[in-house]
């Protein structure tokens, strides 16, 4: 064999060897390039996964009347951190929610003002899952502003002449007053029994009643309308509230990111500010 002949067949072998490199490398570059593909589609999937959860639609969420001022705030934070939803509010007394939930009133959160209320929700099965309790609430004297019949005391409003107002003894409100009256034992004959602390409280801010035992929460809220006093008797009726999903809510997962953000270190806070105890 010549000495070109073999020099021939060796630049052969070299070149297939380089070409053999070459498709290698071209075969891993195009392994490479569909990974990226498969990592592109399935960041796409997930996104679009996650676009598929957004919450929308409307909320609906039962109230205790107390809860009325800090709700509001909270339904209009929920609302900004998702947008697309709308939060609608019922608030009255918990004992005509609650007869307004069993009756079939269509609702997605109920926020009742005592264990009491919310149990005639969960004994007939409306409610999804066991209440939890998120804040409490104490009672205290709502009078004009000034005091002008320097009431001090839960006595006080037992005073010949005196018009206090009280919760009816159906609502968490006039329970608890009720119960602060019996540890006291003392008898009060309101010339008014109203429906939810809200209206008791209005007597007053109308002067149409010279003071009404209310929630502190609701005191705080009325400003400068009425002046508070407090009564170390109203220790003993302090009311917790237990917030629970309904059963059949028309919109259960906005419903939850709901009652999450009431249960959120920033819910506390508001309910906090607003004058609520911690449960």
């Amino acid at each position: 064999m010549t000495r070109s002949v073999r020099l021939n067949r060796r630049m052969l072998h070299v070149t297939g060897a380089t070409v053999a490199a070459l498709l290698s490398l071209s075969a891993c570059s195009s392994s490479s390039d569909s990974g990226s593909d498969s990592t592109k589609k399935s960041d796409s999937s997930g996104s679009s996964a996650s676009s598929s959860t957004k919450l929308s639609g409307t909320v609906t969420v039962f109230a205790a009347a107390s809860l009325k001022e800090s709700f509001t705030t909270l339904g209009k934070q929920f609302e900004k951190e998702h947008p697309g939803t709308h939060v609608t509010f019922n608030f009255g007394g918990s004992d005509t929610l609650a007869a307004s939930i069993t009756g079939g009133a269509p609702a997605d959160v109920f926020a009742a003002a005592s264990p009491r209320t919310m149990a005639v929700v969960t004994d007939k099965k409306y409610a999804a899952g066991t209440p939890v309790t998120f804040v409490r609430n104490q009672l205290e004297i709502a009078t004009l502003p000034g005091n002008p019949d320097k009431v001090a005391s839960l006595k006080d409003l037992t005073k010949s002449g005196l018009k206090a107002v009280l919760c009816d003894k159906t609502v968490p409100c006039g329970a608890a007053a009720q119960k602060a009256l019996d540890a006291s034992k003392l008898k009060l004959t309101p010339v008014s029994y109203e429906q939810d602390v809200k209206s008791a409280l209005t007597k007053v801010e109308l002067k149409e009643a010279d003071a009404a035992v209310v929630y502190k929460t609701d005191v705080k809220a009325a400003g400068d309308k009425v002046e508070g006093v407090e009564f170390p008797e109203s220790a003993k009726a302090v009311n917790d509230y237990p917030i629970a999903l309904l059963k059949n809510a028309p919109n259960a997962e906005a419903a939850k990111a709901f009652i999450a953000l009431v249960q959120s270190a920033e819910g506390r806070n508001v309910l906090t500010e607003a004058g609520f105890l911690q449960p």
